[in-house]
């Protein structure tokens, strides 16, 4: 059954690396056309899993993730149009030039081919995945997982529709409808129809793709990001980071999982913070400095290395920037990092020792969205160097190829 889906899909993209902007974009306006007209039988679906999610005890924070709501759907129905706006990165020209021997070499942007999704939770990403796969001309084989089954089966459904209607394959968009981790394992085995996989969940997935994969891998890894209050920071615009990264929504992989702060700015903000924490019922986890200013629970060695996506927050007073660095460098998954600070050298130190995809300075980690930075969305934040780093956006869905031009040259 996958084995006819993934030569499908397979086919599909021969046919869809050589298709014009236009039907890409005219299949991408469908999309958007059927989420807005079908936005009831969305929510009725999603609903089903809701409550799937609410009869298993799923958290608050994972229950926000599945939600798809008017305004997640109008969340979705923008970044299909903002993906259909962008420049196409198929075709464009990233280096030209002639050999003494005559030969023109033209280095030039192609697609990837067949890209597969393996997800968690969140079933907006079928439709970010699949429309920025469109929109760099690869196809898609999407595997949600079983709390959000509902929603992502009927979002594939639509999405085919759209693609058929535009004249594409219906294979350019495929779902798998089931759930069991042994599809994980065929997928990772079927090097011969998927070209890259790209796996965005928990540790657990993302190790059991790293161990078994016999396709390359373009990791969306934990995300234990780190906010780091400088000695010279301006308190109230600290505080305010410090507090968005953690709570504007806990369980996502770019919120905030370790607060350090300074040792000669602790006394001052960390009570101030304590009060502002308490309005979202954050739950504490301090080292024995933190723990002589404020109360809270006694943070371990796991701490550090936890990715909670709930509102439970670690928090760890530094001697000097060069230990903040350091913690983050040994205890950071490498995601998405940031320091407060009115210090020019501070953060400029910051920026370039610190070892993660996005770094910021007075700015919230929350920002490392392929939204937010000009893309319509991601398919996945990379964690890792190489082929991308950071928000993957429809450029990093390409890979290049030499066109090279001759006049009867041989060697």
């Amino acid at each position: 059954m996958l084995d006819e889906m993934f030569k499908k899909a397979k086919e599909a993209s021969y046919v869809l690396m050589s298709i014009n902007t236009d039907i890409k974009d005219k299949a991408l306006a469908s999309i958007a056309e059927k989420l807005d007209k079908c936005r009831d039988e969305i929510k009725r679906v999603n609903d089903k899993d809701i409550k799937y999610a609410k009869q298993n005890n799923l958290s608050d924070a994972m229950i926000d993730r599945l939600l798809l709501d008017d305004k997640t759907i109008d969340g979705m129905i923008k970044a299909v149009n903002d993906i259909k706006a962008q420049v196409d990165p198929v075709g464009k020209v990233v280096d030209g030039f002639k050999r003494p021997n005559g030969l023109y070499i033209t280095k030039v942007k192609v697609p990837l081919g067949v890209v597969g999704i393996i997800f968690e939770s969140r079933p907006n990403v079928t439709i970010d995945a699949a429309a920025l796969c469109l929109k760099s001309g690869n196809v898609s084989v999407l595997r949600g997982g079983k709390e959000a089954v509902h929603s992502n089966t009927y979002l594939g459904k639509l999405m085919k529709e759209a693609v058929s209607e535009a004249g594409l394959p219906e294979a350019c968009v495929n779902i798998i409808e089931d759930t069991d981790r042994a599809v994980v394992m065929e997928m990772l085995k079927a090097k011969e129809h998927i070209d890259i996989m790209v796996p965005r969940g928990g540790k657990g997935l993302i190790d059991f793709c790293t161990e078994h994969s016999l396709i390359p891998l373009v990791k969306h890894d934990d995300g234990i990001c780190h906010v780091f209050i400088d000695e010279h920071a301006n308190i109230d615009m600290a505080a305010a980071i410090a507090v968005n990264a953690k709570c504007q929504r806990p369980g996502v992989c770019n919120a905030m999982e370790t607060l350090l702060v300074h040792q000669s700015v602790a006394q001052k903000i960390l009570p101030k913070l304590v009060s502002e924490y308490a309005k979202y019922d954050v739950e504490l986890r301090g080292c024995e400095r933190t723990a002589k200013i404020i109360k809270c629970k006694d943070a371990t060695e796991e701490d550090w290395k936890t990715e909670y996506l709930d509102y439970i927050l670690s928090i760890k007073i530094v001697s000097d920037i060069s230990e903040a660095i350091e913690h983050i460098n040994k205890y950071g998954s490498k995601h998405s990092e940031s320091i407060v600070t009115e210090n020019y050298t501070n953060s400029e130190m910051f920026l370039n020792m610190v070892d993660a995809a996005a770094v910021y300075v007075n700015a919230s980690t929350r920002w490392t969205d392929g939204g937010e930075f000009g893309m319509g969305a991601e398919i996945g934040i990379s964690t890792q160097k190489l082929h991308c780093r950071g928000p993957m956006g429809a450029d990093d869905l390409t890979t290049t190829k030499y066109r090279v031009y001759g006049q009867g040259q041989i060697k």
